[in-house]
């Protein structure tokens, strides 16, 4: 491990002079010359950054110069970044979009960047925010929950663009936000292996003879300049049209090099042409817009019908009354029907057996509706480092609770 702080310490006074006057007064083709590595092109190796793992072993991530870049110039096209903007990095370096979006956006557009340790220090954040006047505020909905609780309206009053990612954003979430800060709250989507950035809603342009929608409630917006989606059977991948669900499909210039030493499943995610599959279920609208519904590792197969976890956790918060994260929808193995739904929660202030009563009555298909006795109560929510459910580990947990063996891979 390389700390910036001791090289920093080695760099002499004259070397830091040195370095300060050539950026200043030579021209740009001769710094590149002097600072870059001939043999280090576009499309040569620039990172390597772990995917999650949060459904599984997490993989090396090749992503190049171009990748990077790529994602960085659709990011500043979508958004509309200027010299004025100060970004809120409170994102991990270890994840793709604190990597692309909190370090490199801001190092490359030439704005500003207020950094903090921990995303969960809502307080502190929101005092960062105050102080250092953030425009940019790029956060995962696990943790806007905090900041709706315990920051000050006043806090965020200079962002004029909150954007959430890496889990999905709840309708009230987004409610809550605005009713706190009066700042509308815009979903993005992406994943490692894109670089990651795919699409991001963002405010409508609106003027006296045209308007140009930027967001759809529920949708992740438009694909960034440079970015196309396609939606495709996952079965036989014949393009589907308009508004039918199905696998979505991305292709651009941020599409990875691969997995780092793992060639045969790097084959198994691209597809031909250089489409990447994303293993994420969507539609697109007429208009272009993205809605993402589910992963395809976010379904069961109970009694031969696939049951989605997304839309029983939904049902479950809806019944309790409160779109606070409290619950997560899993399955373990089911020797009669194949899979058998499971729900890690922490305190739902009511007893489970009133929960599903409700959740009787709100017309849940009666295969989706879980069972009493697979209801556990846990401390937390697993969660990774970067805010997004940690799902191999709540299965892991919901096996062990429910008395199934763990097989670990790896």
């Amino acid at each position: 491990m390389v700390m910036f702080e001791d090289v920093a310490k080695s760099i002499s006074r004259p070397a830091k002079i040195l370095c300060l006057l050539a950026a200043r007064l030579l021209p740009l083709f001769a710094l590149r010359r002097w600072l870059l590595p001939r043999e280090v092109k576009l499309d040569s190796l620039a990172t390597v950054i772990f995917s999650s793992g949060s459904t599984g072993t997490p993989k090396g991530v090749m992503l190049s110069h171009r990748n990077i870049v790529s994602n960085i110039e659709g990011i500043q096209q979508a958004i509309n970044v200027s010299r004025q903007d100060c970004i809120l990095g409170i994102l991990p370096f270890f994840h793709s979009f604190g990597f692309t979006v909190a370090l490199w956006l801001p190092a490359v557009s030439g704005f500003g960047v207020a950094y903090h340790v921990s995303p969960l220090e809502a307080k502190k954040i929101g005092e960062l925010c105050r102080k250092y006047r953030v425009t940019l505020l790029v956060a995962t909905p696990t943790f806007c929950w905090a900041y709706v609780r315990q920051c000050a309206r006043e806090d965020f009053a200079s962002v004029r663009l909150t954007i959430v990612g890496a889990e999905k954003m709840k309708p009230q979430l987004a409610q809550a936000f605005q009713e706190k800060f009066g700042r509308e709250m815009y979903e993005g989507y992406g994943c490692t292996e894109l670089s990651p950035v795919v699409a991001v809603g963002t405010p409508s342009y609106v003027a006296p003879d045209q308007t140009q929608l930027g967001y759809k409630p529920g949708t992740v917006g438009h694909p960034i300049p440079g970015v196309a989606a396609r939606i495709v059977s996952p079965e036989t991948f014949e393009d589907l049209g308009p508004n039918r669900e199905g696998m979505l499909l991305v292709k651009g210039a941020n599409v990875m090099m691969g997995y780092l030493g793992e060639p045969e499943r790097t084959r198994q995610v691209m597809w031909e042409d250089g489409w990447y599959i994303t293993g994420d279920i969507a539609r697109l609208d007429d208009d272009g817009f993205i809605t993402i519904t589910d992963r395809v590792s976010r379904f069961s197969k109970i009694a031969g019908e696939m049951v989605p976890h997304l839309q029983v956790e939904d049902a479950l918060q809806k019944a309790l009354g409160t779109f606070e994260p409290r619950l997560v929808v899993t399955s373990v193995p089911d020797e009669q029907k194949g899979e058998r739904l499971v729900v890690l929660h922490t305190e739902l202030g009511l007893e489970v057996e009133e929960l599903l009563a409700r959740l009787r009555d709100s017309g849940l298909p009666r295969l989706w509706m879980p069972r009493k006795e697979n209801f556990f109560q846990i401390a937390a929510i697993p969660e990774l480092g970067s805010g997004k459910l940690d799902l191999k580990r709540v299965k892991d947990v919901a096996k062990q609770l429910a008395a199934v063996p763990v097989v670990h891979s790896g």
